[in-house]
């Protein structure tokens, strides 16, 4: 990985002349036999490169954890397009498709592979990647590994540790939001030296950035405005719920633009029909939720417009990041309706566990004796705690010293052979024809598939689980078989001997209303940002740590000098005056389980899903949601005072 190797390498594989800001920085830091880096470019900013282009000159596996596969499938296609190979494992795949990349991993034919977070917790990928030379692990979306950061994601914490248990030759972490406390968590937990944390800058001085404060029923008529007074051109439009993201989009189809939705709740393939019509557009508008953009490889998004409040500075940042990327003028509007505010909050207060919920949960882990193996759906069906809610509550126990995660693995696994069992086991000599009989005469046969308890078997046969699973998958390695694997175990051991439940309870209670705390802050800074006195980009690119001398001249502020002022929310009446009080008793009457706790009901009433509301069957209720837009804490206070009354 000579300078000149990189330079050459940059011409001729990917038909660049020159390398953009902070690259050249970031590849120096890989060069020597073992390096490490972190690159904090801004959206478009080339990180992609900085793991693309080694893969092509270094010896072994390139591997790159990134969250969506769209974005694995939108690169792949721009590899393939240049020459150079790779691949992706992921869920969408099927099982030919899985079958020949493994094959390609084992016999060295791949040298660049696209995984997520947590293809990690699957035992069998991991052990192939124990027998592969890896020379560089590059994980996307780093800010993930933060706790503070704004989308802090458990999984993302194994990977630090799956990088060294896997002994790989160089780590690379890359994010295009980072505040520097969150660029302190991404080097301490990936092994990365500060000084080898490469930031560029966020300042982008094509980007006008604009702040329209607004009224929610002013909002519909401003947006259409906006559209109409300015040249058409590639648009997207942040929503924060699915329903109003297929609102508005229908709403600007009336009005005659070619505006499309796109959403979380959408089947795939109509989502894929979006994203590829809106991609090749030259004036297309897509009114998308959150997730839209990652990876797409649009340059020439000319306008980005937030009808509704952004989470966040960083969610912020990361979104108007997507316009303007080939550098030319583009226009960020952010309609700012303070009547966003309480659905934004009401996400991060739904999220904070009930201690009932948390001291069932230590309860159970505590009394699972020293090394705890835990289905976690149906520890979090058990405790009422949503799949991320848990696997931070977890965290938290690991953070604290209370547990280590182990390796995860599947308890069950299902085969179907493809051959008969006698061509099977005939393929086989002594002692393993005998091992592959015995295999099939301890599982449970159904019709075509056979089932089997992984332990129960091992135990039978009195053979390790690895040597059973070994079997397993080369029976489907060799077409001999199909398997499928089922019911997930993570596995812990508990570091202390003794612990006070109590404390951790306690402990778990402060985290998490801690971190509630900080995500309704970050709501407010948006807030802030909108009437702020001076240069709203400075102001902006100033929360990520970067300090700049002169206004940037191209913001709000900077054109009108004058601070902007937030329209007071609408007036609502109490929630109670809202509510069919009757109805909503009696339902909590009957369902007990999912809705007796205040905490509960008021997560109803606010749509925010649980794993008890699931069971029970209510999302489909009329009351679900029925006080969305009101403020959690006023709907909490109402379903208080309505058990107080239940209780008199």
């Amino acid at each position: 990985m000579r300078d000149d190797t990189l330079s050459v390498v940059l011409r001729e594989r990917f038909g660049l002349d020159d390398f953009r800001p902070g690259q050249r920085e970031v590849l120096s830091r890989l060069l020597p036999p073992q390096g490490s880096a972190l690159a904090v470019f801004p959206t478009g900013g080339g990180k992609s490169l900085c793991y693309q282009l080694p893969s092509q000159v270094l010896e072994g596996l390139t591997v790159v954890v990134s969250p969506l596969i769209a974005l694995m499938k939108d690169q792949l296609d721009a590899l393939e397009r240049r020459g150079i190979r790779a691949a992706r494992l992921d869920s969408s795949l099927s099982l030919e498709d899985s079958r020949e990349v493994t094959d390609a991993l084992r016999t060295g034919a791949l040298k660049l592979l696209y995984v997520a977070p947590e293809r990690f917790n699957n035992e069998r990928f991991v052990e192939l990647l124990h027998g592969l030379r890896i020379s560089l692990f590059a994980v996307d979306e780093a800010h993930c590994v933060s706790e503070w950061g704004h989308n802090f994601r458990p999984d993302y914490l194994k990977l630090a540790q799956a990088a060294r248990a896997l002994k790989v030759e160089r780590t690379l972490a890359l994010t295009a939001t980072a505040t520097p406390s969150v660029v302190r968590d991404i080097c301490q937990g990936f092994g990365i030296p500060e000084q080898n944390a490469i930031v560029t800058g966020f300042y982008r001085d094509n980007l006008t950035l604009e702040t329209t404060p607004t009224s929610a029923e002013q909002r519909d008529a401003l947006l259409v405005e906006r559209l109409r007074a300015r040249a058409p051109g590639p648009t997207i439009i942040y929503v924060t719920l699915q329903q109003t993201a297929e609102r508005v989009a229908a709403m600007l189809r009336a009005k005659g633009f070619p505006a499309s939705a796109y959403h979380a709740g959408m089947e795939p393939e109509a989502r894929a029909q979006v994203q590829e019509a809106w991609t090749a557009s030259a004036s297309g508008i897509v009114v998308a939720t959150i997730a839209f953009g990652m990876g797409i490889d649009k340059a020439d998004v000319r306008f980005v417009y937030h009808y509704n409040l952004p989470k966040g500075l960083e969610s912020y940042s990361q979104e108007v990041g997507r316009a303007g990327r080939d550098g030319q003028p583009s226009i960020v509007e952010l309609l700012a309706c303070p009547d966003d505010v309480p659905t934004l909050e009401n996400f991060a207060l739904g999220d904070t566990p009930l201690p009932v919920a948390l001291r069932g949960l230590v309860t159970e882990l505590l009394g699972a004796g020293p090394e705890p193996h835990v289905d976690l759906f149906a520890l979090g069906q058990r405790h009422d705690l949503r799949p991320l809610v848990l696997r931070t509550a977890l965290t938290y126990l690991e953070l604290a010293g209370v547990l280590r995660q182990g390796t995860p693995y599947y308890a069950g696994y299902k085969v179907r052979p493809l051959v008969s069992l006698e061509e099977l086991s005939g393929r086989f000599q002594g002692e393993r024809a005998r091992f592959v009989r015995d295999l099939f005469a301890h599982a449970k046969k159904g019709r075509t598939w056979f089932t089997f308890d992984m332990q129960a078997v091992s135990q039978a046969l009195g053979q390790p689980r690895e040597r059973v699973m070994k079997a397993l998958d080369y029976f489907q390695e060799q077409g001999l078989a199909e398997t499928q694997v089922s019911e997930p175990r993570q596995r812990y051991t508990r570091l202390r001997p003794h612990e006070d439940a109590e404390a951790l309870v306690t402990l778990l209670q402060g985290r998490f209303e801690q971190r509630e705390a900080q995500e309704l802050s970050r709501v407010r800074a948006v807030l802030r940002l909108v009437t702020h006195a001076g240069c709203q980009t400075n102001a902006l690119v100033a929360h990520f740590g970067e300090q700049r001398a002169r206004p940037c001249g191209h913001c709000t502020f900077c054109r009108t000098g004058v601070a902007q002022s937030l329209p007071a929310p609408r007036a609502r009446p109490e929630p109670r005056q809202q509510l069919d009080t009757s109805t909503f008793r009696a339902l909590v009457a009957r369902h007990p389980e999912a809705l007796g706790h205040p905490r509960q009901a008021a997560r109803f009433l606010c749509g925010l899903s649980s794993p008890a509301l699931t069971r029970a069957k209510l999302g489909g209720h009329a009351l679900f949601g029925a006080l969305e837009e009101w403020p959690f804490a006023q709907v909490l206070a109402c379903c208080e005072a309505l058990a107080r009354e239940a209780s008199a």
